[in-house]
């Protein structure tokens, strides 16, 4: 990535395992300051990770879902650095279940880990992108966004949301030199998938014109690439890395 007048700075959530660690070590190989965000102390590993590794990095745990703390977050943080340029709104959680059998709790706590927080790290660091006419804003959804999944109505509506509000905000900000787009992956090896038994990975992999899992790497390429100065004319998309299962 090309630098404009200083080192960029980029913001991961869900940033202490999994895709989020695959996420923030990509962007920090690219020579980006990468902060590190994560509801446990597992971010701050991963920040040494890449510190060790040569790149630059900072964390901070977080609950994402808490409005309150990620403004104050954001403030600390746009006090120290002026502005965020790249914002990656990975932070997920699942509570599956039936409908008829999903509590009000199970919903309200995905809806409000998965999709709240995208509006509230967005709301809070929108504007110095603005004032910077530069931005990258990539929210990681999910192909059950587009798809729906038996016993997944919260997450799903979760995903389906974070690709409508990323296309609305795009829409808002694109005149700015702000991208705003989304990664929708797929089935991807991590603490997610595995929880599955191992014969319904198995028979997940039969839908997969692949024959395999992704791993968190192929994730972390495809927003490395939106991130980029490359990605400059690419506004309000859906980027589906899933093996081919959705086409």
């Amino acid at each position: 990535m090309e630098e404009v007048g200083k080192m960029r700075v980029a913001l991961v959530t869900g940033a202490g395992r999994g895709l989020g660690a695959a996420i923030a070590k990509k962007l920090a190989q690219q020579s980006i300051h990468v902060i590190c965000v994560s509801r446990s102390q597992n971010c701050e590993q991963i920040a040494n990770e890449i510190i060790t590794s040569g790149g630059q990095a900072e964390a901070i745990p977080i609950d994402v879902s808490n409005a309150e703390a990620v403004k104050l977050a954001c403030e600390k943080f746009l006090e120290k650095h002026g502005a965020i340029d790249i914002l990656v709104n990975n932070a997920g959680i699942t509570r599956d279940a039936l409908l008829m059998r999903m509590s009000e709790q199970d919903w309200d706590d995905v809806i409000q880990t998965n999709l709240n927080s995208c509006f509230y790290w967005t709301k809070h660091l929108l504007r110095g992108m603005t004032q910077n006419r530069w931005g990258r804003i990539v929210n990681v959804s999910s192909i059950v966004g587009k798809t729906g999944n038996f016993g997944q109505a919260n997450y799903a509506a979760a995903k389906a949301g974070m690709i409508g509000f990323s296309k609305s905000v795009a829409k808002e900000v694109a005149s700015r030199g702000i991208c705003v787009n989304v990664v929708a992956p797929g089935f991807i090896e991590s603490d997610m998938t595995a929880v599955l038994s191992e014969k319904v990975v198995e028979e997940a992999k039969k839908l997969i014109p692949m024959k395999r899992m992704g791993m968190p790497e192929d994730v972390a390429e495809a927003v490395s690439f939106l991130c980029s100065e490359q990605a400059r004319y690419i506004t309000g998309t859906v980027l589906t890395v899933d093996g081919g299962i959705s086409m």
